[in-house]
């Protein structure tokens, strides 16, 4: 129910590849909107802010984490009594942030429409492997010298035993600080790191040779499938043996991968 003074906020999802990807739709109201507001740490495009904005014909404002976290509210304000647009790569449902977002705006009075586009969570699929037949979707973050969690691991077990295929989702990390620098309360950010399937295949590598129960069940020759720049013309898809994969080049970011379960003959072939 609309308790507002006449604005909305609007979650659009911009797809995967490029500045196209955007529905007509979602154009159309982007373009019309008093502000508009980019989520920059969840996702990455494909091209660059400047290319955007020439594409849809507007300025855009990019929001990082600290911003979505400590200036959101001045964007909710403002969609009490205008219209404006919060841009997500991909769908605007596949982070729990946006979901926030949306309560808090609601909570506001603010009137919130959703315009849905392609997320990883369902062209995953293009590699051939069914989406009805995935299980519980994980994500792998990266790991430290002193902090390994392996807590991922767990649904992946749970998957595989009932036959059911795993999304990966790897980890991101723009506009970190390192621990030195937040202790001293500076302003100083790392450069942004975006997980590898290598990567992620090593730190699983090293869990199932850690973990006789968990080897028992993804032995590391089992089969992978990884996945990188889905979306873009440069998308590049391969599969293999757990510990043959790792050593493959899936080339520039975004990555993801799948632990297929029991496969159907389609799938295999």
């Amino acid at each position: 129910e609309k308790k507002g003074g006449g604005g909305t906020l609007y979650l659009i999802g911009l797809g995967l590849g490029d500045e196209k990807d955007i529905t007509v739709k979602g154009l159309e109201t982007v373009r019309r909107c008093k502000a508009v507001f980019l989520e920059a740490y969840t996702s990455i495009l494909g091209v660059e802010k400047e290319k955007v904005e020439e594409f849809y014909g507007r300025e855009i404002s990019l929001m990082d984490r600290e911003a979505v976290e400590q200036e959101c509210d001045t964007m909710l304000n403002m969609a009490q009594t205008e219209e404006v647009a919060f841009l997500v790569v991909g769908d605007v449902y596949g982070a729990t942030t946006h979901t926030d977002i949306a309560v808090r705006a609601r909570d506001m009075g603010v009137q919130v429409r959703v315009i849905h586009n392609a997320s990883i969570m369902n062209a995953c699929g293009c590699c051939g492997l069914q989406l009805y037949n995935f299980g519980q979707t994980v994500s792998f973050c990266f790991w430290t010298d002193t902090w390994k969690p392996q807590s991922f691991i767990d649904k992946v077990v749970v998957n595989k035993k009932m036959g059911l295929h795993t999304l990966c989702l790897l980890d991101i990390k723009v506009k970190e600080q390192s621990d030195e620098n937040m202790a001293r309360g500076r302003k100083i950010y790392e450069p942004p790191r975006y997980m590898t399937v290598n990567q992620a295949l090593e730190q699983l590598l090293e869990t199932i040779a850690e973990r006789p129960d968990i080897a028992a069940v993804i032995p590391a020759n089992s089969l992978c499938v990884g996945l990188s720049r889905v979306g873009l013309e440069t998308q590049c898809i391969a599969s293999g043996p757990l510990n043959e994969l790792v050593n493959f080049d899936f080339g520039g970011p975004l990555h993801s991968m799948i632990i297929p379960g029991d496969m159907h003959y389609l799938e295999e072939h």
